[in-house]
């Protein structure tokens, strides 16, 4: 799908999948960009006492990866009036691939809905989130 404001959006329309490859070295970089260095992410000797049994990407990190997605099907649009709710529902780990796909639910005018997910390699729901995109 071109990010392209001539490009019309159709209910059911499919966005095009975007896969990223969390390591632990991401996360460590996303650590630093973020100051955000909760050892659950970035300490594998804490993290594995957890229940998590070992470290977990930042939610956010994942969540830029969904707005990523957005921002290759409606550039500019997105950036300018995208709105995201989203839902966590599972952690990402170094080694998953994380794939982002959704769908256009609603288009009313210049206004396009989606539905978004991302997922792990397994295909377990770790986002959910409803998009909006404006004029």
């Amino acid at each position: 799908m071109e990010a392209n404001a001539a490009v019309s959006y159709s209910v059911g329309q499919q966005l095009n999948a975007l896969t990223r490859e969390i390591t632990q070295e991401t996360i460590n970089r996303y650590a630093a960009a973020s100051a955000d260095h909760n050892p659950l992410h970035v300490d594998p000797a804490f993290a594995a006492t957890t229940r998590f049994g070992g470290p977990i990407a930042h939610g956010m990190l994942v969540l830029a990866y969904v707005s990523e997605a957005m921002t290759a099907a409606f550039g500019e649009r997105w950036l300018r009036s995208g709105r995201l709710k989203a839902r966590f529902r599972g952690a990402a780990r170094p080694g998953d691939a994380v794939t982002v796909s959704g769908r256009v639910v609603k288009v009313e005018g210049p206004r396009v809905v989606c539905e978004v997910w991302a997922r792990n390699g397994a295909g377990e729901v770790l986002v959910s989130a409803d998009a909006e995109v404006g004029e």
